[in-house]
């Protein structure tokens, strides 16, 4: 019988065979084997295959051999990434704001070709991106990597900057008048993804959300603000922001009940001050860009945790409990 074309790809369609169709519980035959090869027009005897079974243990494919009574099965041990693992990458993917519902389906999908088809019905029956509020610009992918060319060509950026109207539409901000930011580093912060640039025109570092910027366009002149961001720490700066809303960074006092140390703990890291004020009560010492966000933040613990200072935070507070007195007010 004539050989096939197919031949000569029979080593990668085994591996593919084993990959596809075995892991720790589901093993398969060299009977098995052989027809799965024939569905790809691959002729194959018993012995050519221990020999290109062995080549691909050589290679480093994890292939496992057993025998049950007179039946000898093969199946895929340890894969790159464990089915764990993959369910941690396949959750991340469907609860990124930032990624389409179109982008997401198909990314779970090449997540899902990582594992055995057994492990990816497993994978499968985690995906609930339908129903899951997600950005509705498609061109994100294509943003972050243009962010990261511009960053390793060190680059400035230009843009245009939206945001939705009330008619879902978007709408330009400063009348579609071009950005140009010096782009130093990408951070993943409440749901959202965001550039974090230096602007020479104001000499201050400001963050953008990426969904939100469209014709991002490398113009070659250097990058500035490198001093600013020699000693810029990407995990301090998010500890500040509250939602990612900027505004003047104060140190703060907060008092707080002791049941709230770990509430203050995840949201200013472990090493943040902590100190005792009596068997109850507590006070921390952090810097913070106070903003609303920061203000509603504090009301949401409730009475475990009261601003103390500096005075005039606290009179920030107080003007926006009078305003949303004001405002609710029947």
């Amino acid at each position: 019988m004539p050989k096939s074309s197919n031949q000569k790809l029979k080593l990668i369609y085994l591996m593919k065979i084993l990959l596809e169709r075995t892991d720790e519980t589901h093993s398969i035959t060299m009977s098995e084997i052989i027809d799965a090869l024939a569905v790809y027009d691959i002729s194959a005897e018993r012995k050519s295959l221990y020999n290109d079974i062995e080549n691909l243990r050589v290679y480093g494919l994890d292939v496992i051999g057993t025998q049950e009574d007179r039946t000898y099965s093969y199946h895929i041990g340890n894969r790159q990434f464990e089915l764990a693992e993959l369910k941690l990458l396949v959750d991340s993917v469907q609860s990124a704001k930032f990624i389409t519902a179109k982008k997401s389906n198909e990314l779970i999908k090449k997540i899902e070709g990582l594992a055995s088809k057994y492990e990816a019905s497993q994978l499968h029956r985690q995906v609930f991106v339908a129903g899951r509020v997600k950005t509705m610009n498609e061109s994100i992918y294509y943003n972050v990597d243009r962010i990261h060319t511009a960053i390793a060509e060190n680059s400035r950026i230009t843009f245009q900057y939206f945001q939705w109207n009330v008619d879902k539409k978007m709408e330009l901000r400063h009348g579609g008048s071009l950005y140009e930011v010096s782009p130093w580093s990408l951070s993943w912060d409440d749901e959202n993804y965001y550039l974090i640039a230096y602007d020479s025109s104001e000499g201050i570092i400001k963050h953008f959300r990426v969904d939100k910027m469209i014709y991002i366009k490398s113009n070659g002149k250097g990058r500035e603000g490198r001093q600013v961001f020699k000693s810029f720490d990407m995990a301090a700066y998010a500890r500040k922001m509250f939602g990612m809303y900027g505004g003047k960074e104060e140190w703060v006092r907060i008092e707080c009940d002791n049941s709230f140390a770990g509430v203050m703990i995840d949201r200013f890291g472990k090493d943040v001050s902590m100190i005792r004020l009596d068997d109850k009560r507590f006070v921390v010492n952090v810097e913070v860009a106070v903003s609303r966000q920061f203000l509603a933040w504090i009301i949401s613990l409730g009475e475990g945790v009261t601003l103390v200072g500096p005075d005039n935070v606290v009179e920030m507070m107080n003007i926006e409990i009078d305003r949303l007195i004001k405002q609710y007010k029947k």
